[in-house]
């Protein structure tokens, strides 16, 4: 009976780890490879259904007209009545969310005691996870009930919704900071709250407004909450931020649930605004994020 070469075995049982691990590394990339291209199809696929059944209706009027309606019930005009009130809700809603998530997480992350702390993102992630209609119910019943529909109801349900992703977010990035930048801070004898607004805030500030625009980004397309703060009714163009307003997401709603074709193909082509505001934030919020790990980094 032949002795086998222990060199020549171990060489053998090498050889085939090594073949094992090349076909489990393609068959991983070829996976990994096969669902990045599914996320991007799913977006094209949304993005030219979208642009397609709504390109019809995407003209000057479409943009500079508020809704208006013929006598036999058809959709004429266009969403500019929708387009304001989308942004004063925006507008107003990071507003009020933005201050309280960035100070929020400065307090949880630099100047709470670690229970505390714990209590805050604990609060943070309840809120985060909170049915978005329930955040319009709790609206409805604190302010509506007393103060009708207005444009600073909306915002503030939205507001609610904005600030548990403002302030996790912020206190990510300031968890990114390097620990020598707050010891250089207090080691020149600056209180902690001056190293905080000195030279923390600064150099996170890329990424606070990373944060910033990815919840701006949720916010836009929200409907449920809306549904209980503001108008579905409202055709005018308002500034006023005490009055009901309409938006786009309420009209992509009711211009669904029309019977009127037309109606459908105006609805189409508010998604397709609401869906490049949403890209375009997006890519806003990369733009920062990058700019905020070159800070960091350099």
């Amino acid at each position: 009976m032949t002795d086998v070469d222990p060199r020549a075995q171990q060489l053998f049982l090498t050889d085939g780890r090594v073949r094992r691990r090349r076909i489990v590394n393609r068959v991983m990339e070829g996976l990994a490879t096969v669902a990045s291209a599914t996320a991007v199809a799913v977006l094209v696929i949304v993005v030219v259904s979208v642009v397609r059944n709504g390109w019809p209706a995407l003209n000057a009027n479409f943009f500079t007209t508020s809704p208006s309606f013929s006598a036999f019930g058809e959709s004429q005009g266009g969403i500019l009545s929708s387009i304001v009130g989308s942004v004063i809700l925006v507008a107003f809603a990071t507003l009020f969310a933005v201050p309280v998530g960035v100070l929020g997480a400065i307090f949880v992350s630099e100047l709470a005691p670690r229970r505390l702390a714990n209590v805050v993102r604990l609060a943070l992630d309840v809120i985060n996870g909170l049915p978005t209609i329930v955040t319009g119910i709790f609206v409805f019943s604190a302010l509506v009930l007393a103060q009708g529909q207005s444009a600073l109801a909306g915002s503030l349900a939205l507001a609610i919704i904005a600030l548990p992703l403002i302030a996790r977010s912020t206190q990510e990035v300031l968890r990114l900071v390097p620990s020598s930048y707050r010891e250089a801070g207090l080691a020149l004898g600056a209180p902690r709250w001056r190293t905080v607004v000195g030279i923390i805030l600064p150099t996170s500030l890329g990424g606070i407004l990373t944060g910033t625009t990815l919840a701006v980004a949720r916010v836009a397309g929200e409907t449920a909450p809306l549904l209980f703060t503001t108008s579905l009714a409202a055709t005018t163009v308002t500034w006023d931020p005490t009055q009901p307003v309409q938006s786009m997401p309420l009209t992509i709603f009711q211009y669904a649930e029309q019977p009127d074709p037309s109606f459908h193909t105006k609805a189409w082509a508010t998604g397709a605004v609401l869906l490049f505001f949403v890209l375009l934030v997006s890519l806003a919020s990369k733009f920062f994020l990058a700019r905020a790990r070159r800070k960091l980094s350099g």
